[in-house]
């Protein structure tokens, strides 16, 4: 009988401990996630965009055709400017390259001396010793400077005989003009005068200054007068 209490108290007591120990809390399940129903694009409908017109796109203004011709003609004359400077300096280089009047003192100091006595001795006449003046013309002169000589020498040897006249020329001063191999130029300046001997003559002695450019061509070892001019006097 004890036993059978002790037994139903023991079963009393723990079922007391077990219901004063809280039961564990249990999580409630997750509700299901709803499924999302892609909804359905409309296509909308493209709005129609204004042509924009660009920069380059403009038209460019018209040019006057006039002013596009004269725009042509100044760069034409332009260019032919320049070609035309530059062809005269071409030209002047040449030239001076071949001019041994300004490379070779030597070559000019040799024309220039025959030079001025030439002209010395061609235009330079005695009525007493009218050969000299014959000689020199032979010796001195060639080509066209022999009918040239003739005809600057014509009037005073109209009057050479009868007032036995005497011209005596002197240079003053010589220039080298151009010296180009075998031929050259020079520009004399000389003083000339005149006078009669003859007994009856009463021609006062004449003065006076003369300018000349004779050409001169190289032959046979000396430099003759192959040219003269008188610049119109």
């Amino acid at each position: 009988m004890s036993t059978t209490r002790h037994t139903t108290r023991h079963h009393l007591n723990r079922q007391r401990r077990l219901a004063a120990v809280p039961a564990p809390a249990v999580a409630p399940a997750p509700a299901p996630a709803e499924k999302s129903v892609p909804k359905k694009s409309v296509p909308k409908k493209p709005v129609p965009k204004k042509p924009v017109r660009s920069e380059s796109a403009r038209p460019a203004p018209r040019v006057p055709k006039a002013l596009v011709a004269l725009c042509l003609l100044t760069l034409l004359l332009g260019t032919f400017a320049g070609w035309a400077f530059h062809r005269a300096q071409s030209l002047d280089a040449g030239a001076a390259a071949r001019n041994a009047a300004l490379s070779d003192p030597a070559r000019t100091s040799e024309v220039k001396g025959q030079a001025e006595k030439a002209v010395e001795a061609l235009f330079s006449y005695d009525q007493a010793d009218p050969g000299a003046a014959r000689a020199a013309a032979d010796r001195l002169l060639t080509g066209k400077a022999v009918e040239q000589h003739r005809k600057l020498l014509a009037p005073v040897l109209a009057q050479a005989e009868k007032q036995k006249t005497v011209v005596t020329t002197t240079v003053t001063d010589s220039a080298v003009e151009r010296i180009d191999g075998p031929r050259a130029r020079v520009l004399v300046f000389a003083d000339q005068s005149s006078t009669g001997t003859a007994a009856k003559s009463d021609t006062a002695a004449n003065y006076a200054g003369a300018m000349l450019a004779v050409d001169l061509v190289r032959k046979d070892g000396r430099w003759r007068v192959s040219g003269i001019d008188t610049f119109g006097s």
